[in-house]
């Protein structure tokens, strides 16, 4: 991340968090607004607590909101001391009780299977090692699929809009922010540090035309999702309308996203300091926090051109008083 901030930015820092931090000064004149982007890096993942030398088994905790179904029978990759293959199984079908074969598995019923017989498991990973996914990005008929769209499309979206643009009359930052999966932690010491006057997150949300769904009321296809409230955080109502306004004078196709689940790190844009006018930039994606998340390119498009005009008119979101 951090070469391709610098290709578009003045400057770019890492903070204690670990949390990227691009600057791009505007061209007003005086005292300029502060206006900030984050898209977070990190994806949900899996956390070793103990390594079994005798089976290559090592046991895990979650890190982030899973939903231990869809990590059964999931390659993954273990960064220890170099990184390591696994396989997350379990038991074949015939061999369980028939009470257990209709019960959902638990992630403390899962292990990490490594495959290492031997006794080097333990000199490559050790307690506190993580583990993510091993799974590649693909076309799948009109949508791209893939596992930690959350939030890699969103990292991308707002890469793409700081290429097609120039510097505006704001001072931009945009944030590449850890932690976002364990409790919107990096965007938190992130805005503390800029005290944005206008802050946008950049992130999935679930869309409402999936197996199942029937909440948030997106669709996929339908647009870049203006979103409108969820478990973390109300947006401003300035900010829902300006996106609203900039969307539809540039064509961009749009929706809205009203929930009372899931969260952003718009919260912590909205509540670091000072506060700030904060929203969000949402992309409509199925399978959320699995390994086949999708996306559809139309709805990545819009979101690109919304970030893109937010940029160049930012600034018109003076704040009151």
């Amino acid at each position: 991340m951090r070469p391709e901030l610098e290709a578009t930015c003045d400057q770019v820092d890492v903070d204690a968090m670990g949390s990227l931090l691009g600057f791009r000064a505007g061209t007003g004149d005086g005292a300029r607004y502060r206006v900030m982007l984050a898209a977070h890096m990190d994806e949900i993942g899996l956390m070793v607590t103990h390594v079994d030398a005798a089976t290559g088994f090592l046991n895990i905790i979650p890190l982030g909101g899973w939903d231990a179904r869809t990590l059964v029978s999931q390659r993954v990759v273990v960064h220890g001391r170099e990184a390591v293959d696994g396989v997350v199984g379990t038991p074949p079908v015939h061999v369980l009780k028939p009470e257990d074969r209709d019960r959902a598995p638990k992630l403390t019923d899962l292990v990490i299977d490594t495959g290492i017989l031997d006794g080097r498991i333990t000199d490559l990973v050790r307690p506190g090692d993580v583990a993510t996914r091993s799974r590649r990005l693909q076309q799948m008929g009109d949508l791209i699929s893939g596992k930690a769209l959350d939030d890699r499309v969103g990292v991308f979206i707002m890469l793409e809009a700081l290429r097609m643009t120039e510097p505006a009359t704001a001072d931009l930052y945009a944030v590449a922010a850890v932690q976002e999966e364990v409790g919107l932690r990096g965007s938190r010491t992130a805005t503390h540090r800029v005290n944005p006057h206008v802050g946008v997150a950049i992130d999935t949300c679930p869309s409402g035309d999936g197996p199942g769904q029937t909440g948030g009321g997106t669709k996929l296809g339908d647009g870049a999702a203006i979103r409108v409230a969820d478990a973390s955080a109300i947006a401003s109502h300035r900010v829902v309308e300006f996106l609203e306004r900039l969307a539809v004078d540039r064509g961009i196709p749009h929706q809205f996203h009203v929930s009372d689940k899931g969260g952003t790190d718009t919260a912590s844009l909205q509540l670091a300091r000072d506060g700030s006018l904060a929203g969000c930039i949402s992309i409509p994606s199925r399978y959320g926090h699995s390994s086949v998340e999708a996306c559809h390119p139309g709805d990545i498009q819009a979101c690109i051109d919304l970030t893109v005009a937010l940029i160049e008119h930012a600034h018109e979101l003076i704040p009151e008083g």
